[in-house]
């Protein structure tokens, strides 16, 4: 089979928490909860090739899945699992999909995390149907409102103590955070560029974190971001940063379209 794809348009988005160094390319999950079983279908797992789950990634199309540039890995080296909730458990609802080509965007700066995102097309298009599903990507030109509430959802760890990933799927909501306040000298003091977005809380306790990486910030059912930096997780004054999936929408369509 070939991959002919077509896109839904949706969506805007920002950026989150991932930090600067290699060993802690994934994210977690902090203060959320376990999502009912595929209630997600577009979420999907990239895995080693032992299996071990490294990031996230969301279904854009049959044949195309939406991540961080940071989690770029061989693409004879990645699997990616569709239909998926739990990681230790064979539930038979699962589609392994190998990577045909990965196209990390040209502008990435993993210095800065600036334009942190990727697009993998698939060998072979995954099956739609009551497991997996795609997510709507946003116009170009969406905005988010200051202090909606969105959903991060992953496999990454589920406490700050950054120890265990979560076994099954979770989310947790947070609200969108105004950029000046993302970066007055009193949280991220400048770093925030335009192509990202902040969401969480205050006083922290809810955000994602290793294990998360990659994965889907959807709002009003649109992606809206991908989980790519932060300071920490889930601590005060500190939301996770998230690549805004609007500002690369004409990217998307030229590269699943054109190429």
């Amino acid at each position: 089979y070939r991959c002919y794809c077509f896109l839904f348009q949706t969506i805007k988005s920002r950026f989150l928490f991932c930090s600067a160094g290699q060993e802690n390319i994934n994210q977690r999950i902090i203060g959320g909860y376990v999502t009912a079983p595929y209630s997600i279908k577009y979420i999907v797992s990239l895995k080693t090739e032992r299996g071990k789950h490294f990031c996230g990634g969301s279904l854009i199309s049959r044949c195309w899945v939406v991540t961080a540039a940071h989690c770029k890995a061989a693409a004879d080296q990645m699997m990616i699992v569709a239909g998926e909730h739990s990681l230790s458990a064979l539930e038979g609802t699962e589609q392994h999909l190998r990577p045909a080509r990965l196209y990390v965007h040209p502008r990435y700066n993993p210095a800065t995390k600036d334009a942190d995102i990727m697009l993998i097309k698939l060998r072979k298009p995954a099956l739609l149907n009551r497991f997996v599903s795609i997510v709507a990507l946003p116009h170009q030109r969406a905005v988010l409102e200051d202090g909606m509430i969105c959903r991060v959802s992953g496999w990454g760890y589920a406490d700050n103590g950054g120890g265990v990933s979560s076994n099954k799927l979770r989310s947790v909501k947070v609200p969108v955070v105004p950029v000046l306040q993302c970066n007055s000298s009193g949280s991220y003091d400048g770093l925030i560029t335009a192509n990202m977005i902040c969401a969480g809380y205050g006083q922290g306790g809810k955000d994602a974190c290793q294990g998360d990486s990659g994965g889907p910030l959807t709002c009003e059912g649109r992606l809206f971001g991908i989980v790519s930096w932060g300071r920490g997780c889930a601590e005060a004054k500190f939301p996770g940063v998230y690549t805004e999936v609007a500002k690369f929408r004409k990217w998307i369509h030229k590269i699943v379209f054109h190429l």
